[in-house]
């Protein structure tokens, strides 16, 4: 998990990755998907240069990285009690998950992955050196589930077919899970009115 203060550059990367998502192609959400045969279909009838779909898919990729080892940085803290420690081991996995899925697709999108930086590396830049107990490591997850839920739901919008606007829901609704879990543990209320998140 990352620090308390969210750094100026996660920020930027989230609201880069929620301005470019719109113009993701219907391709590389299918491959995502998982749904090769739907994408080979559509890109039959497409002239395509998938280098912004790259891009973009890279973006979300970098998010994820940050997300695993953030995950990671929390878990090693020693700050988390042990019910605590196996749900953020749990939350880790589901990020690692949409790693793989997004690996997969930047891959079969004729790309290359954008590579994990190392653990020490993430530690600086989210100042894990400020995390002083179980409440700042969830206070920190918590706040980064969110701008992940609002990232993932910002594509949604710019799909016209439903099963690709479903994947991007999909990630979302993970996000969504672990950002009112984290809340709940520290506390917090459930969100207070409806149309809480994407905004």
């Amino acid at each position: 998990m990352q620090t308390i203060i969210q750094t100026a550059s996660t920020v930027s990367s989230r609201r880069a990755f929620m301005g470019r998502t719109g113009t993701l192609s219907a391709v590389a959400v299918a491959l995502l998907a998982g749904k090769d045969a739907m994408a080979q279909g559509m890109a039959q009838g497409m002239a395509g240069d998938t280098s912004k779909d790259v891009s973009i898919l890279n973006v979300a990729l970098g998010l994820e990285h940050e997300a695993i080892n953030a995950y990671q940085l929390g878990a090693g803290s020693g700050l988390l009690q042990k019910p605590v420690l196996d749900v953020a081991v749990r939350f880790q996995a589901d990020h690692k998950a949409h790693r793989d899925a997004l690996i997969a697709t930047i891959q079969k999108l004729g790309g290359t992955p954008v590579m994990e930086k190392k653990l020490d590396e993430y530690a600086k830049a989210l100042k894990a050196d400020t995390l002083r107990n179980q409440g700042d490591v969830l206070d920190l997850a918590a706040r980064l589930e969110l701008g992940a839920i609002n990232a993932y739901l910002g594509v949604i919008p710019a799909f016209g077919n439903k099963d690709l606007a479903k994947v991007a829901g999909r990630l979302a609704a993970d996000e969504t899970m672990h950002y009112v879990l984290l809340n709940n543990a520290l506390g917090r209320p459930l969100p207070s009115g409806a149309l809480s998140f994407g905004a």
